[in-house]
């Protein structure tokens, strides 16, 4: 079986992508770049990166979470012809798992690499959510839910990773201030982060934990309570945005490519849709089983990571990820944060250096492909934002997560040239 590395990567800016004309309603929104600008910028930057041209490419990959609701349009693959003539023809084919929609099409793309049946595969993922109002928003993400338990009584992507978080608060026994003061310190430092991020959705959010616990809990400006015990700093954004990344055999990138980053490992665990029938709310189950299955085939320790891109929808699943990849024990990754640890200046390891769903944006069918693209940037010396100061990164993980810690993917991405 042949071995798959990313030879190209492109990402788009994140952000709300649309012009609000009236103020008050917030009803007339205008589009500023359409989901299908999107696709065909990030194709097109992506395949340039890879300093291929279009017909070079055998196949394309398009993860998209719920186009059909946010911009009333399915079939959503055969819009990468839109790129360029000579993928007229091509087959394409679309991934659907949530919030990791793009990870399962760079996996599905990788296995066809592997399988010797294409050469060079292209592989976007995209969302553009802004245009829709916020209930039409709330309920479209709540389809990712367990429907007839979660959804349709009202629960939330915020409501279900409450649950999670007073799991983890009753299990490790923190108090109020103890949670405040850890979730504090995980947003100021992805505000931080993406501030010096030119792509992310967030480059003025309060940048210190003072700042953030500081702040007023109700009114304008406020750290408003969203779904007890998250705050609005807690929650990551409604986002627009597209990236890509083009694939092809390791002995391929040799031949055509001075630094190569191979796709050491790859883990791929899906826990029970509703979350009543789980146990141990306090962890990722699936998603430790996705990292020890990504690790075994990479080769690797948790100690041997340099940096990571971790799913912080929300601040207790920055500290569940965390932990899940062994970078903090359980129970002690929030401890860890309000240490000062995990930042670009860390000796061991930087997470989220993008600024992370937090602050870089979460255009959910686009997340796992970003991930996928900044640590490949980070691991060829080009990083988009900031680097690690202590080393430079041979080692990088993804961690992409659908669903309320559902669909589980992480990538271990290594320098191998």
């Amino acid at each position: 079986m042949s071995k798959v590395s990313i030879i190209g990567a492109y990402n788009t800016k994140f952000g709300s992508l649309i012009d609000v004309k009236d103020m008050i309603s917030f009803k007339k929104k205008i589009d500023t770049k359409s989901f299908y600008e999107l696709i065909t910028e990030a194709g097109r930057g992506a395949i340039a990166d890879a300093g291929l041209a279009a017909k070079d490419i055998d196949a394309v990959w398009i993860g998209a979470c719920s186009p059909s609701k946010f911009v009333n349009q399915e079939h959503v693959a055969p819009l990468a012809t839109s790129i360029d003539p000579a993928l007229r023809f091509k087959p394409m084919t679309r991934t659907e798992a949530a919030c990791a929609s793009s990870s399962v099409a760079i996996y599905d793309a990788t296995y066809a690499v592997e399988s010797g049946r294409y050469k060079n595969v292209l592989v976007i993922g995209v969302e553009k959510m802004n245009l829709l109002d916020t209930p039409s928003m709330t309920q479209t993400l709540a389809m990712c839910s367990y429907w007839p338990e979660e959804g349709s009584k009202g629960m939330t992507f915020p409501g279900l990773f409450a649950e999670l978080a007073k799991a983890y608060i009753e299990k490790y026994k923190l108090s109020e201030s103890e949670w405040r003061l850890q979730a504090a310190h995980i947003s100021a430092l992805m505000y931080r982060n993406a501030a010096k991020n030119p792509l992310a959705h967030v480059q003025n959010g309060p940048q210190t934990a003072e700042a953030i616990l500081g702040l007023p809990d109700s009114g304008k400006g406020s750290n408003m309570m969203i779904a007890a015990p998250l705050r609005l700093h807690d929650c990551s954004l409604v986002t627009d945005g597209a990236a890509a990344v083009v694939i092809t055999t390791t002995e391929n990138a040799k031949a055509t490519k001075k630094k190569v980053v191979e796709i050491a490992g790859i883990g791929h665990a899906v826990e029970h849709l509703p979350l009543s029938q789980r146990e141990n709310k306090w962890e990722l189950s699936a998603g430790k089983a996705a990292v020890a299955k990504a690790f075994q085939e990479a080769s690797i320790t948790s100690k041997d990571i340099d940096i990571a891109e971790v799913h912080d929808c929300f601040s207790i699943n920055q500290i569940l990820t965390t932990e899940a990849l062994g970078l903090s024990a359980d129970g002690k990754a929030g401890f860890d944060y309000v240490n000062g640890r995990f930042g670009p200046d860390d000796a061991q390891v930087s997470i989220n250096l993008s600024g992370g769903l937090k602050a870089k944006g979460h255009p959910v069918g686009a997340t796992g492909a970003s991930m996928h693209a900044l640590v490949y940037k980070q691991l060829m010396e080009e990083p988009i934002g900031l680097a690690p100061t202590k080393k430079t990164p041979k080692v990088g993980v993804t961690f992409n997560v659908g669903g309320s810690g559902v669909s589980n993917a992480v990538t271990v991405l290594r320098r191998v040239k």
